[in-house]
């Protein structure tokens, strides 16, 4: 898809931060960072939402989920917790039309509501070595 800015990050034509890559999956930090260490898993086929997902491309995609969190999680002391977001459709807020989930590390000394959907950024306060050095802190905690 021509238009997708994932599919152009998964085709390297739009500069990432890479958490983790395999031959289906691409899993990098949100560029907003909700939270330190937010990061985005899509699949690399362009599928919309989790309506256009067979058995395998979900198993490519889920599978992978764990072991990146335990990675965010162990990358900084701090972290408590994790939401797991998965938005399918403009109703349920899915502004980027190419399946992503959310995986966004939760802080102790954070004041959020219930669900953790209080979407403030905090881009503005991170450099590219900032990114960088998350990026090199969860891929050292990654699994095997």
């Amino acid at each position: 898809m021509t238009d997708c800015i994932f599919c152009k990050i998964i085709q390297g034509e739009i500069p990432s931060y890479k958490v983790y890559e395999d031959e289906k999956v691409l899993a990098f930090l949100d560029i907003s960072q909700v939270t330190k260490g937010h990061t985005l898993v899509v699949p690399k086929k362009h599928v919309e939402n989790i309506f256009e997902y067979d058995e395998a491309l979900a198993a490519d995609v889920f599978s992978k989920i764990p072991a990146i969190s335990r990675a965010i999680r162990a990358h900084h002391p701090a972290v408590k917790g994790m939401n797991i977001l998965n938005n399918n459709g403009s109703l349920a807020y899915q502004s980027v039309f190419h399946s992503h989930v959310h995986l966004i590390p939760r802080y102790e000394d954070e004041s959020i509501d219930g669900f953790g959907l209080k979407w403030e950024t905090h881009n503005e306060h991170y450099q590219p070595e900032d990114y960088q050095t998350i990026v090199e802190t969860i891929k050292e905690k990654m699994e095997g």
